[in-house]
């Protein structure tokens, strides 16, 4: 299928590593020029290089979306590699868990920073440019916790509640400049941190994963590609009626919809 991505230009935060890698990959094979944001310069340097062996159009900046003047400098640094902005994927953040009781004041204040405002940030400077090419798309990934929140589940969940919030408000405002804002809310996906999780359990991270799948219905951890999949549909003419919309993307897990 034709997504219609080509001479588009997208921002990935957290675009080095599971789902920003896997998305800025996709889009950028789809003919979208990339712009990846994270904060490694080493990981960045090995990403965009291997997105242009591939021949893909990327620019790779070094940001912590939760600090102000980093998005500033995104924002800036992309319109000056590709003269414009149409697709922002929101994709920068941690799982952030503990009990209630041992979560601290700073500890709320760095998830909302990186999470939140972040993405509050990046969709206010990024949404002018889209109205200038009449139209955008606007990603952000939330977790299905944000729905369905278990217990010592925070801060995470209720930043990640906040995100939907975000993104339903969002796109209610923006629909008739014709950005289209909707989220991912994802489940138990491969990633670094299980597979530090795994080194540090002194097992082999294919045996975590096995334990971790026993409760999705599905039997297996999800793919970063399969999180790109859904973003580039997302960022797609295939998805032009679709706003306002979460899609859990969790092998089945969640309870609701």
């Amino acid at each position: 299928m034709e997504l219609g991505l080509k001479g588009k230009v997208a921002i990935i935060t957290g675009g080095t590593q599971g789902i920003g890698k896997a998305s800025a990959v996709l889009l950028a094979k789809e003919g979208a020029s990339v712009v990846i944001a994270a904060r490694g310069q080493e990981l960045l340097d090995a990403v965009a290089a291997e997105i242009r062996a591939a021949g893909g159009k990327v620019a790779a900046v070094r940001a912590d979306v939760g600090n102000k003047a980093d998005c500033e400098r995104l924002v800036a640094e992309a319109l000056k590699a590709f003269g414009r902005i149409d697709i922002l994927v929101n994709n920068a953040g941690t799982s952030a868990t503990g009990e209630f009781q041992s979560v601290t004041d700073e500890a709320w204040q760095a998830d909302f920073d990186l999470k939140m405002f972040g993405a509050i940030r990046l969709a206010r400077l990024s949404i002018p440019e889209m109205k200038k090419q009449g139209g955008g798309r606007i990603i952000n990934i939330t977790n299905i916790g944000a729905k369905q929140p278990r217990a010592k589940s925070m801060p995470t969940t209720v930043t990640r509640a906040a995100g939907l919030a975000f993104t339903k408000a969002l796109s209610k405002e923006f629909a008739p400049d014709k950005i289209l804002v909707n989220t991912v809310c994802i489940g138990l996906i491969r990633a670094g941190q299980h597979d530090k999780k795994a080194a540090k359990a002194g097992i082999k991270p294919d045996e975590l994963y096995a334990t971790m799948a026993k409760d999705i219905p599905l039997g297996r951890v999800g793919q970063a590609e399969e999180v790109a999949n859904v973003i580039a549909f997302l960022a797609s003419d295939a998805a032009s009626y679709v706003t306002g919309t979460s899609i859990n993307l969790d092998g089945g897990t969640s309870g609701v919809l």
